[in-house]
């Protein structure tokens, strides 16, 4: 199949999907990666799943193939009258750009980048801070004093979740090793779990007992090596302590879900601007379940809770990598 078939194809889906909506009803599209890639993805269509379980509505949704469809999957739905469309990932932000200002009366929401459009919603996430508090329950964890970090593409957003956990580890043990590595420059780094495997056996083979995945579906091979070779992980982005209960100690919150749910909530009438979504209002945070309520001590779980009240009220400020581009506690 060419490339031009290819692309059709992918434009008749595109249509296909959209029109099972109804026009004014909110649409979600989906990173690279998939819509259920356990992580960023699903946990958007989490959040346009349960409005549509809360109200009886229909939304519309797309799961993009190759960055040549962002500006037409966005247009597509703007054009059927979808309202408000929201966009999961950073990389939607230039076709937003340009989409935006031909579409005036319709709201558009985008998660994790900032654009300057009147009738744009940018939601960003404080991940430095969730990062901080699994950071910490990651030191309090380990019994080798070896922890690991794994990232999906190397960027300053996935720096500053590797910035955040580096500091949580060392407020806690100061003379911790903390090893971090990045899958790809690529964003083919944000679905290779093979990779992600084998930079988890080779963190292990340094130490590492604890090994947290902020990788996309890459994190999925992370955290399944991790529990095959008997040590900890910590997933990302949505609740994955149920992929390996007993084996996960505990996934950084990202609730990428209620910016989804938030947006669809408000319809046509949702407030447009610059969102910060962080611990104190509920944007980021750590999972505890029945799935890794064996290995969250009571002590560990006070410690994190007391951290995330001082972030809250401002007494602790975790530094963000994205402010200056550098870690204190951590070299890339």
């Amino acid at each position: 199949m060419t490339f031009a078939a290819k692309f059709l194809s992918a434009t008749a889906a595109l249509a296909l999907t959209a029109g099972a909506a109804f026009a004014a009803d909110p649409a979600v599209i989906y990173d690279l990666g998939g819509k259920f890639d356990k992580s960023f993805n699903e946990s958007s269509f989490g959040g346009a799943k349960r409005w549509a379980d809360e109200t009886g509505g229909t939304f519309g949704e797309f799961e993009i193939s190759s960055d040549a469809q962002r500006e037409q999957a966005i247009r597509a739905f703007a054009e059927k009258g979808h309202n408000p469309i929201v966009m999961a990932g950073f990389s939607w932000a230039t076709p937003l750009e340009t989409v935006a200002k031909d579409y005036p009366n319709t709201k558009f929401a985008i998660i994790d980048m900032v654009v300057d459009a009147p009738n744009v919603r940018s939601i960003v996430f404080n991940e430095h801070e969730g990062s901080y508090l699994v950071g910490m329950m990651a030191a309090m964890a380990s019994e080798s004093g070896t922890v690991g970090f794994i990232g999906g593409m190397d960027i300053p957003l996935i720096r500053k979740f590797a910035c955040g956990y580096a500091q949580g580890v060392k407020a806690v043990k100061a003379d911790a090793t903390v090893i971090s590595n990045m899958t790809g420059t690529t964003p083919s780094a944000w679905n290779d779990p093979v990779k992600g495997s084998e930079l988890t056996l080779a963190q292990i083979s340094q130490g590492a007992d604890v090994v947290y995945a902020a990788a996309g579906g890459t994190g999925v091979g992370v955290l399944q090596t991790a529990s095959d070779q008997d040590i900890l992980s910590i997933g990302v982005d949505a609740n994955q302590n149920y992929m390996h209960p007993g084996k996960v100690l505990t996934s950084m919150m990202k609730r990428v879900d209620n910016a989804v749910y938030d947006a669809f909530k408000a319809g046509d009438a949702m407030e447009t601007g610059f969102n910060v979504m962080g611990v104190s209002n509920g944007g980021v945070g750590y999972a505890l379940d029945e799935h890794n309520a064996s290995l969250v001590s009571a002590e560990m779980q006070a410690a994190v809770d007391d951290a995330a009240a001082k972030i809250s009220s401002g007494e602790l400020k975790v530094h963000d990598y994205m402010s200056d581009e550098t870690c204190p506690d951590l070299s890339f």
